[in-house]
């Protein structure tokens, strides 16, 4: 029997089992699928939280202020300010197992350059900020300490600014932006990081020294207070562990929380929150395969 009379025969048992034939090719195209699924699922989970990895920073610790009350009613971490600017010094210069810490306060405000304007993120921080946070510079420098300390009126902005205040290619340091009427002149770019798996995008982000942000972009500066959350790196990653409790001892101590009192401010590590997500895309991966599993038992 040659090639051509198998394949006769084999379309005639097809035909008079249209059916069968059908549900067999269905149950192996599920199957096929599934596992093609299942494998672009888990390279696309591993590829997103290295992303955030590489965004956020590595070894890396958030820490959110308290929760207020209001009528009775708590608000989530974050909603009153309990972290204060010598809490962060103390987490700075105290702590062996803590490599640098910054703070992070957020605005949202038009930036305007000479003919054009932009809505972006205004960030008040430290220099150390770009440190811990992972950011390079593409173009210019960062600011410093000393302007810091002199409430300067320099930015470093984030090359989706750039693009849109000025056009691709464009080198905007020593530039004068505009932000809530007040100059800021451009000393630095910040190397590209694209979008958040959940599409934020990372360069739409205009940094500027944290007095000065308090004093000029700020609507109210609440003093001792970091209107904002704080991250801090670990010395290495097999002292993130260490550095979370050490970070949260030293802010019961100097909270003055005794034994029975809950925690005012919270410390989150940021590759327990990415392992999650990785957890979760694990169980989902288990569910495709065992749907190809049966989809292939019963289409062989």
């Amino acid at each position: 029997m040659n090639l051509l009379e198998t394949l006769i025969l084999a379309l005639r048992a097809l035909l008079r089992s249209k059916t069968r034939s059908v549900l067999t090719a269905l149950g192996i195209i599920i199957g096929v699928g599934a596992v093609i699924a299942m494998v672009a699922i888990g390279d696309g989970a591993k590829a997103s939280v290295q992303k955030v990895f590489d965004a956020m920073g590595t070894n890396m610790l958030i820490i959110l202020p308290g929760s207020s009350r209001s009528g009775g009613a708590r608000g989530g971490f974050g909603s009153q300010p309990t972290i204060t600017w010598d809490d962060l010094e103390a987490i700075r210069t105290q702590l062996p197992s803590v490599r640098g810490a910054a703070p992070e306060m957020r605005s949202n405000a038009q930036v305007f350059s000479e003919d054009q304007n932009w809505n972006t993120s205004i960030i008040g921080t430290t220099t150390d900020y770009f440190i811990v946070r992972s950011w390079t510079m593409a173009q210019g420098a960062r600011f410093t300490d000393a302007d810091n300390e002199a409430g300067a009126k320099v930015a470093v902005m984030g090359q989706t600014v750039v693009d849109n205040l000025y056009g691709k290619g464009f080198n905007p340091v020593g530039q004068v932006i505009r932000i809530n009427k007040t100059p800021f002149t451009v000393v630095g770019v910040t190397a590209p990081k694209g979008q958040s798996p959940v599409g934020q995008d990372f360069d739409n982000t205009v940094f500027v020294p944290a007095t000065t942000f308090r004093r000029q972009v700020q609507a109210q500066s609440l003093g001792t207070f970091i209107t904002g959350a704080v991250f801090v790196q670990a010395a290495s990653g097999d002292l993130t562990a260490k550095a979370q409790a050490d970070v949260t001892q030293l802010l019961r101590e100097r909270h003055r929380l005794g034994e029975n009192d809950a925690d005012d401010f919270d410390v989150r590590n940021l590759a327990e929150v990415a392992s999650g997500q990785q957890q979760s895309t694990e169980t989902l991966s288990l569910l495709l395969a065992a749907i190809a599993a049966v989809s292939l038992v019963v289409g062989g």
